[in-house]
């Protein structure tokens, strides 16, 4: 009888142990969240104070602003999404994705511009944060260069994002494309100046991927990348 009661309480504390740790790291995510919430506030109010000045308004201080609230959005994303999960290990990048684009349109899309974004994900794709955050990124610099620079003379175009796992193993494809301009034939996008694309060509080494451009009716890059340890342990169909 003693033996059982020993066994019964253990039980009991590595069960309370367990829902201390959940609250610690559910309160971690909520904290990190809440901190780049204040960031980006911050670099709102900053960017408004540049708005007020007629020298600055119309220049690359308040797109440098913007592009940097964007980033910081992001992330807090993410950690919202872990403060939602049940495991707070990963997070449902599928659900995650959409809430990004929502921003993103929000942020770009001025006047009667009509550009549709198409998002087609895998159903409840899970990822751990340290492959979440870079890919999260990825995605915040090529749609938001997409939607900056694809349509210059359109008020209508088309954003696609693509993100499939392949048939019985770790492997992912990421495709962000739009039937806009194009990038020229002569950039090496490599040796770029633009801030967001050598971002992204850091954090693709970063995930050790591999990225390809296609330039034919538009724009289109493709991610190819593996996802090891936590991450997509919890993918389901």
């Amino acid at each position: 009888m003693s033996m059982l009661t020993d066994i019964t309480k253990r039980k009991e504390a590595e069960e309370a142990m367990a829902l201390i740790e959940i609250a610690r790291k559910q309160e971690i995510h909520h904290r990190i969240k809440n901190n780049l919430q204040v960031i980006s506030s911050l670099l709102d109010l900053q960017a408004e104070q540049f708005n007020n000045r007629e020298c600055i308004k119309d220049s690359e201080v308040l797109e440098a602003f913007k592009e940097s609230q964007n980033r910081v959005i992001s992330m807090a994303l993410i950690h919202e999404e872990l403060h939602k999960g049940e495991g707070f290990e990963t997070l449902n990048f599928s659900s995650y994705v959409k809430e990004l684009v929502d921003n993103l349109l929000l942020t770009y899309r001025l006047g009667n511009n009509n550009i549709n974004l198409n998002v087609d994900l895998d159903q409840n794709v899970f990822l751990d944060m340290y492959t979440a955050v870079p890919l999260g990124i990825i995605i915040n610099e090529l749609v938001s260069n997409s939607l900056k620079h694809a349509f210059p003379d359109r008020n209508d175009g088309e954003i696609r994002i693509n993100l499939r796992k392949e048939e019985g193993n770790t492997n992912f494809v990421l495709t962000v494309s739009d039937n806009g301009v194009g990038i020229p034939e002569d950039l090496d996008i490599e040796n770029l100046e633009s801030l967001g694309l050598q971002l992204v060509t850091t954090l693709v080494d970063q995930l050790d991927g591999e990225l390809e451009l296609k330039r034919d009716n538009g724009t289109e890059f493709t991610l190819r990348f593996t996802v090891t340890g936590k991450s997509d342990q919890a993918s389901a169909p």
